[in-house]
């Protein structure tokens, strides 16, 4: 009986490490080619779109037009929801991590004043990007990025 239950176990064993080293192999090799670069994050409506002091009677920022500048030029562009959430997806055959670390801005045009009229209705908010880490789904490498923290801009617009 105890042998038979080895045997059981061994193969149990073999059956799942065996596509697991298959598929973090194929990961390693087609990674960049089954990746993705997601941008995301939540905006408030605060004079700096972050969460307030005490987080909890923060409200949100529905509806803004949230784009994704380098260099100066709009390569990507989303609309938060009604919870303030966005997301901007990249591939990254077209995009580096570094690059959008480094030479890349998260940036809010929509006027604060349209989600509260005591808040400017000129200027934006603009965040650099942050690299939070990586979530792996199957063979689906995301590379998570989110904003630093928003400053407003009163150049903006």
């Amino acid at each position: 009986m105890a042998l038979k239950s080895l045997v059981v176990f061994s193969l149990l064993i073999v059956g799942i490490a065996m596509p697991l080293a298959h598929a973090q192999l194929l990961g390693g090799i087609l990674g960049p080619l089954l990746g993705l670069l997601r941008i995301q994050g939540i905006l408030y409506c605060t004079p700096n779109g972050n969460i307030g002091v005490n987080g909890t009677a923060t409200p949100v920022f529905p509806n803004a037009l949230v784009q994704l500048q380098c260099g100066g030029n709009v390569v990507s562009t989303a609309t938060t929801n009604g919870s303030g959430l966005f997301s901007i997806l990249l591939d990254p055959v077209n995009f580096l991590l570094s690059t959008l670390v480094s030479g890349c801005k998260v940036v809010v045009n929509t006027p604060l004043a349209s989600c509260n009229a005591n808040l400017p209705s000129v200027g934006g908010l603009v965040s650099n990007l942050q690299f939070i880490g990586n979530t792996l789904t199957g063979l689906l490498n995301i590379a998570n990025l989110i904003p630093s923290g928003f400053q407003f801009n009163a150049n903006l617009n």
